[in-house]
């Protein structure tokens, strides 16, 4: 796969960037770095766990249940919510660390990741503490959503390495999508992050489908650091290489998490966990040039939002729901 600027120039590298990557990512060397990585980030979630969820509980910050949901959430009303932060908190200081600021690709990550991460604080905080269970005002989520999938699309398509091309699935083919990649790549974002946000619903969906694509990503990474580094693009790979940084500990982080929320869930990740959760696994694709892959390996998160897209189109159109309950998690629960 040959590596590209935006405007088609070929990236030539030189001796100094070759080396320092070759230097840096020996075999062994990284897999025990990458490893350590999600020991460090599960054994940190676990123990925010157990700080957390009595603290959580203490201040009421219990789930609200609407009054039209299914009748098995009611044994879910109490639950500590906003239990997001217990694996954000621990992804974003070791992906600070690790990379001590430098990574420009983590940098974006992490900030993605919070702009998302803030607005379902926010959210999460009207429905627990406001007691209004249907949270922000639906405008309020769409532009505070827009800000931040704009911004990252604009930075995917202003750099040097990222550009309008985006890389089709199961191929080295790319594919410039020029003045369409923005408003493109807004709705992946967008669709993605909430996507992720309707599968949060069952203890441990959301939490356990997204750390099997966390760690995919890994792998994808590794690879992509090998051919940045084969093409002689050493700036390249070594913001690839601090990424799998940021993918690995949301790996670790998750796999601590599942610990509290499978079921019977402990704690529940909240649109705090959710939108941040969506705000990373879209960050990663974009920065990786492979937001149409999102489709495939988020396919749960693409079959929940459809079911919410058919029956809400259903009911409008025909007055009749297509399903019991929407999204897809919740049939046979009502």
């Amino acid at each position: 796969m040959a590596w590209r600027s935006s405007t088609g120039e070929r990236f030539q590298g030189n001796e100094n960037g070759r080396n320092c990557i070759t230097s840096k990512t020996g075999e062994g060397f990284k897999l025990k770095i990458y490893a350590f990585i999600v020991i460090i980030s599960f054994l940190l979630t676990l123990l925010l766990g157990i700080i957390l969820i009595p603290w959580l509980k203490k201040l009421k910050f219990g789930q609200t249940v609407r009054d039209d949901g299914p009748r098995t959430h009611l044994s879910k009303s109490g639950t500590p919510t906003m239990g997001g932060i217990i694996f954000l908190v621990p992804l974003i200081l070791i992906s600070l660390l690790q990379t001590r600021g430098n990574g420009k690709y983590t940098s974006v990550a992490v900030l993605t990741t919070l702009g998302f991460t803030l607005i379902g604080f926010f959210d999460d905080y009207i429905k627990v503490v406001r007691k209004r269970s249907l949270g922000l005002r639906a405008y309020q989520k769409i532009i505070s959503q827009l800000i931040i999938a704009v911004a990252l699309a604009f930075y995917a398509y202003l750099d040097p390495h990222i550009g309008s091309s985006v890389i089709i699935p199961f191929t080295a083919i790319e594919w410039d999508l020029g003045v369409f990649y923005i408003p493109i790549a807004v709705f992946i974002i967008i669709g993605t992050v909430n996507s992720v946000n309707l599968t949060d619903g069952l203890d441990g969906l959301c939490s356990g489908v997204t750390l099997l694509i966390s760690a995919t990503l890994s792998i994808i990474l590794s690879s992509a650091v090998e051919l940045a580094a084969e093409g002689g693009l050493g700036r390249l790979a070594e913001n690839y290489q601090d990424l799998i940084v940021f993918s690995a500990a949301l790996t670790g982080a998750l796999l601590g998490f599942l610990r509290y929320n499978a079921h019977p869930a402990q704690v529940f990740m909240g649109d705090t966990g959710s939108l941040g959760l969506g705000g990373a696994i879209s960050a990663l694709s974009i920065l990786l040039r492979i937001p149409l892959w999102l489709p495939i390996f988020g396919g749960v998160y693409m079959a929940e939002a459809i079911s919410v897209i058919l029956q809400v189109g259903s009911f409008k159109l025909r007055g009749k729901r297509i399903f019991k309950m929407a999204p897809l998690h919740q049939i046979g629960r009502a």
